[in-house]
């Protein structure tokens, strides 16, 4: 299985790595994260590698998966992070992230937020609106401290993705648009508290084309030329992320057709290339383990009513995501059958799968939901008062809980009851 690098049948059994997961169900209990450390660190060896003729700084987007040992392990492979909020900051920080590797974005960043970012010394943030600009101007005046800012400007790009995850558009609410960017980097040539290092673009997620980026590319370019002739020489170029990955049978291009694309548009230049990828480095290394309770078969429909639920896994209830679905042991006598394979919360739209043809399933059978590293466990929920599930890495035979099962006292031990 090509796509799940570290996912492979033995003796009918699915593995991660060296690990047999319906052990690992039987031990930890389901719903169940799992993720291979062994894929994740191939993901990212293979875009250093994509990108290798340019001087690169790679940053995950901790959006797409926000584990601290996930964070941790990329630090330690000389990651940057791209970060949307104080909780990430502080998330990275934790798991010995370097701050000068940090790219904040965000469209409605908070007075407080902007001010830690500063105070951290992070190496970027990337401005949304000129009324952000003004108050990052204002809150590095007050410290006293210089803060570094690239502004994000939106090319009017369509990426041809799932309209949710589609964020360069002119009608989106991301960015800044191109014939307004420049005015706002001519304001800072004069101010002594905020240095303009860079630009910013990122036009969505899950792109599984070439032309996009280089659509976005040459509206970044075009700009870039514009600074250089006002006397603004920048430090680094932020095209983003949004690496689409294969779910089904998308056809996604590898890392190395992307910087094919990319990296002519910097030679002769001495500009750093900045990304930021999540999904495309994480998603195939994971997988959510869950269990059949019931079989409920109506005059219309089979139901297969699984002990995960949306709160666990909300892509296909929010994006109507498609992930591959797989027995956990491989029944081989067994025929197939059509499905809709569903959650027990108390949503219609709780569903992993309608109309799927897996072989027959019967209560107790273990199924991996795939491609489930990325945006998944970093959007559970305690929706329906449900504790969120148990995550492990395993290297080779051996299994790291890096998250533990929300305990019951946990759902409610922030909330204060009245004194009736």
């Amino acid at each position: 299985m090509s796509q799940f690098p570290e996912f492979e049948y033995r003796q009918q059994q699915l593995m991660i790595e060296d690990c047999a997961i319906k052990d690992l169900a039987h031990e930890f209990g389901t719903p169940l994260y799992i993720y291979s450390k062994k894929a994740l660190q191939q993901r990212w060896q293979e875009l250093q590698n994509a990108f290798s003729e340019t001087p690169f700084l790679p940053c995950f987007a901790v959006k797409a998966n926000s584990n601290l040992a996930i964070l941790q392990l990329l630090a330690s492979w000389g990651a940057g992070f791209d970060i949307v909020s104080i909780g990430e900051l502080e998330r990275v920080l934790q798991a010995g992230g370097d701050a000068a590797k940090v790219m904040f974005s965000g469209v409605a960043k908070r007075e407080d937020e902007i001010r830690r970012a500063i105070l951290a010394g992070v190496g970027c943030i990337n401005v949304e609106s000129a009324y952000e600009l003004q108050q990052i101007r204002t809150i590095a005046a007050d410290l006293q401290m210089q803060a570094r800012v690239s502004l994000r400007i939106n090319p009017d790009v369509d990426p041809n993705t799932h309209p949710y995850i589609s964020t360069g558009l002119k009608e989106s609410k991301f960015g800044i648009a191109v014939e307004r960017a420049l005015p706002l980097y001519l304001e800072l040539r004069d101010d002594p508290w905020v240095q303009a290092v860079g630009i910013d673009c990122h036009i969505g997620s899950q792109i599984t084309e070439k032309e996009p980026f280089l659509d976005a590319a040459q509206h970044v370019f075009t700009l870039v030329a514009q600074l250089e002739q006002a006397g603004i020489t920048l430090k680094h170029i932020d095209l983003g992320g949004g690496f689409g990955i294969c779910y089904d049978d998308e056809q996604a291009p590898p890392f190395s057709d992307y910087a094919a694309a990319i990296q002519p548009f910097f030679r002769d230049t001495t500009y750093q290339l900045v990304l930021e990828p999540g999904r495309s480095i994480v998603a195939n290394a994971g997988a959510l383990i869950t269990r059949v309770e019931h079989i409920k078969p109506t005059e219309s429909t089979t139901f297969a009513l699984i002990d995960a639920a949306m709160n666990d896994l909300i892509r296909p209830a929010l994006y109507k995501g498609w992930h591959k679905l797989l027995a956990v042991t491989e029944q081989p006598e067994r025929a197939s059958k059509i499905y809709d394979v569903v959650g027990p919360v108390c949503e219609s739209g709780d569903f992993f799968a309608k109309g799927r043809e897996l072989p027959e399933l019967m209560p107790s059978d273990l199924l991996a939901v795939m491609s489930a590293g990325a945006y998944a466990m970093s959007m559970a929920s305690n929706y329906n008062s449900r504790q969120r599930p148990c995550e492990l890495l395993v290297d080779g035979d051996q299994v790291h809980m890096i998250r533990k099962r929300d305990s019951l006292e946990q759902l409610w031990e922030n909330e204060i009851k009245l004194d009736l």
